[in-house]
């Protein structure tokens, strides 16, 4: 064999390796083409998803901007009726006090009669209320003749139920207070 032929046989070899790693080569480059489009149509998509989370967090924030201004306008309205209650607490316990002292004043007039019976009775009370106060304490003295009750202990029990309402209501005032704080720092 000669030389020429051998150096012949040796290019159409190579020719043909080109000729399978150009084909090799087209066959990769097509693909990528087609993972371009595909790759296209992704980010497409992921714009299209994009602007529609855009428009999904401007609702969020409008309705995170209703919620926070009901919050605040019930939040105003709880601390409204807060006040009114704590108002209305004092007031009922003024007027437990007075129904005590009245009830008191009953009782020491119904003991100077009892202890006194030479004197004349005279039943002049201040209010109604006193008169009543009195009829119901000497109807639980027929119903009840051995027990024995001193002026203090009603007033006693008027102020520790009192003292308890008002302890209650502090509280929740106090819950409402540090709620209403919670939501202002969420917020903010």
């Amino acid at each position: 064999m000669s030389l020429g032929l051998i150096i012949e046989c040796i290019v159409a070899v190579l020719l043909v390796i080109t000729i399978g790693y150009c084909w090799t080569l087209n066959r990769r480059l097509s693909r990528l083409r087609s993972d371009e489009e595909s790759l296209r149509a992704t980010i497409s998509e992921l714009i299209t998803a994009t602007e529609i989370a855009e428009r999904a967090i401007m609702g969020l924030k409008s309705t995170c901007g209703n919620a926070d201004r009901t919050l605040g306008v019930r939040l105003g309205e709880a601390e409204a009726v807060s006040r009114k209650l704590t108002n209305q607490l004092g007031a009922g316990e003024d007027v437990l006090d007075r129904i005590g002292g009245v009830a008191d004043r009953a009782l020491a007039d119904r003991d100077t009669r009892v202890a006194a019976p030479a004197a004349p009775v005279s039943r002049t009370y201040e209010t109604a209320a006193e008169g009543l106060a009195a009829g119901i304490i000497a109807e639980q003295e027929t119903m009840h003749p051995a027990e024995t009750r001193s002026a203090p202990a009603p007033k006693a029990a008027t102020r520790s139920v009192t003292r308890d309402i008002r302890e209650a209501a502090n509280e929740s005032a106090a819950r409402l207070e540090r709620f209403r704080r919670q939501a202002q720092d969420r917020v903010a």
